[in-house]
């Protein structure tokens, strides 16, 4: 049986690599060449949909930035809404917030207050998954107001840095249609 990275291996073909961004030592994984190839990023979109049952959510939760784009296609194509989890400061209407601690320092996204009626089933998505803080503050976030949030879907995971492990430590099932190791 082919591994997800194997079985995948076209698109990991679109996902350039640049080298010691954003500093040395680091390979950062660049999705935006696979948002550039049209037929790529609608194969990456309908493998993602395939990796869910779509009736077994009510609403898709984007992490800014590049998650809004995945949530966006995710989104039309399935006929449901979306939520926009954004950094401080960015949404007009009164909003709700988790603080997160990064590597140094911390961070917060936020949400609209009221766009997750309770008991809501949502899917997390992003673009990818390293050590998994953004995702668990989003999933946070999202419980905190009612939402059910038990699947989560990437296109890339750096599995070296744990972030899926760590979500599925809080009863998050994710996936990612690529795994890169070492990074």
């Amino acid at each position: 049986m082919l591994t997800e990275t194997q079985a995948n291996g076209d698109l990991a073909a679109l996902v350039r690599t640049i080298p010691d961004y954003p500093r040395p030592g680091i390979q950062f994984r660049d999705v935006s060449t696979l948002l550039l190839d049209g037929a790529g990023f609608r194969t990456a979109i309908d493998r993602l949909i395939g990796s869910f049952d779509p009736d077994a959510i009510d609403l898709i939760a984007g992490i800014e930035a590049r998650g809004f784009i995945v949530a966006s296609a995710l989104s039309y194509a399935l006929t449901k809404g979306k939520i926009m989890l954004r950094k401080p400061g960015k949404l007009p209407g009164a909003s709700v917030g988790v603080d997160y601690a990064l590597e140094y320092g911390t961070d917060r996204i936020e949400m609209h207050v009221g766009c997750v009626a309770p008991g809501a089933r949502v899917l997390l998505v992003d673009d990818l998954i390293a050590t998994g803080g953004t995702a668990l503050a989003g999933v946070s976030l999202l419980r905190g107001e009612g939402a059910i949030v038990t699947e989560a879907r990437f296109l890339v995971d750096l599995p070296d840095l744990g972030g899926a492990a760590r979500l599925a430590g809080q009863g998050v099932n994710s996936h990612a249609l690529m795994a890169f190791e070492g990074d």
